[in-house]
């Protein structure tokens, strides 16, 4: 029976679907069948992230309202070859898919895959309730960030009010000179606001955008920090135990260099 993890945000912007499209990846990079949900009707992004945007004939409202079968509107990935997309509609409102239908269809995939990752809209209105409908764990992205940990901690009290049990962070877009210059919460900081177990801390990274415009998540590319992350995040959901890697102090003479600009 397959894992069906959803992944939320309180707010928009945060890195939540780039989130789900790489820990996808990862999970089909380790052979397992991944099905990625896009739950956000109305403003679906999750295949231009994965370059399949060109191949959709059929969505996730064609398949709730009984159009079409869900294998004939799922994607296949043309490089990662057990990993398939539901795209959403880009017409229909978030109405158009309710939890109980949301409930039924993964309970028919199930039997197909090894790991069902719905992509849930931000905020906590309909759209979010159907989106945890049917998951046995939720992952909340957050940034370092007051009014992004304050919107997460909304989310979580939401998970839990929703009998939500299994709920991990991750934390996206970090930068530790920020972090260090206490101009951004850092990891104990979050962890004292949402007390929730952390799965992931990715570093910010310039080659997540590129990997983005050229529909080719980061996990993939070998210098990318933000890649390296998600590698652990998959490894960490798969139950290896990996440490968090903490950057070195920056010491005496190395400031003293950077000071006078003998690199």
């Amino acid at each position: 029976m397959s894992e069906i993890i959803v992944i939320t945000s309180g707010k928009g912007g945060v890195g939540k679907t780039t989130t789900t499209a790489n820990i996808g990846v990862g999970l089909a990079m380790r052979g397992n069948r991944v099905a990625l949900i896009d739950t956000d009707t109305g403003l679906r992004n999750l295949d231009l992230l994965l370059g399949l945007e060109n191949r959709i004939m059929y969505d996730l409202v064609d398949v709730t309202s009984g159009r079409v079968k869900f294998n004939k509107a799922l994607v296949r990935h043309k490089k990662y070859d057990t990993l398939y997309l539901l795209p959403t509609s880009q017409v229909k409102d978030k109405s158009a898919v309710n939890p109980e239908q949301l409930v039924e269809l993964c309970k028919e995939m199930q039997k197909d895959f090894d790991f069902i990752i719905i992509d849930c809209p931000a905020g906590i209105e309909q759209g979010f309730k159907t989106a945890i409908a049917a998951a046995d764990c939720a992952i909340v992205v957050t940034m370092p960030e007051i009014s992004a940990v304050r919107d997460a901690d909304k989310i979580i009290g939401e998970l839990g009010r929703a009998d939500k049990e299994n709920i991990k962070l991750i934390v996206n877009r970090i930068r530790p000179q920020m972090v260090e210059n206490g101009d951004m919460l850092d990891m104990e900081d979050i962890n004292e606001i949402l007390s929730i177990d952390c799965i992931g801390q990715v570093p910010d990274d310039e080659m997540v955008v590129t990997a983005t415009n050229r529909g080719e998540p980061v996990i993939a590319m070998k210098d990318s920090t933000a890649g390296k992350a998600y590698k652990n995040i998959v490894g960490r959901l798969c139950g290896e135990r990996i440490p968090f890697y903490k950057p070195p102090k920056e010491g005496f003479f190395a400031k003293l260099k950077k000071l006078f600009g003998m690199f």
